[in-house]
């Protein structure tokens, strides 16, 4: 079993960073690929990054590519999302995931997540 836990969210306004992390219980963090989710109001959740087991490979919705950084720490048992040049259509809850790896998470194939934490981002 893994728990995540996330931290980081908030108001920031347009333009703004923040930086989310994702703790993990287990000594096997290791062994999954990470990734961010997020969800508006009223539409469906949507992937928003993910990175490999061993960081090598990281993947990227198209709606964030240059503005937002996935990274892991492994001597942490931690993933980071640094968000940048925050838009109002960033404003969701942002959970982590582990799963199998990169790609299959990026199609939504999970083992574990976060509870969230929310990301508001005023105009």
């Amino acid at each position: 079993q893994v728990q995540l836990v996330e931290s980081g969210g908030g108001l920031v306004q347009a333009g703004g960073s923040l930086r989310l992390a994702c703790a993990a219980s287990a000594r096997t963090f290791s062994n999954y690929a990470m990734g961010w989710f997020r969800q508006a109001p009223g539409k469906e959740r949507e992937f928003v990054a993910a990175i490999s087991r061993n960081g090598a490979f990281i993947y990227y919705a198209d709606s964030v590519k240059g503005r937002f950084t996935i990274s892991r720490d492994t001597a942490k048992n931690t993933v980071y999302l640094q968000m940048n040049n925050l838009k109002p259509e960033d404003t969701a809850v942002y959970s982590c995931a582990a799963g199998p790896n990169g790609p299959r998470l990026r199609d939504g194939v999970t083992d574990y997540w976060g509870q969230g934490t929310q990301v508001t981002v005023s105009s």
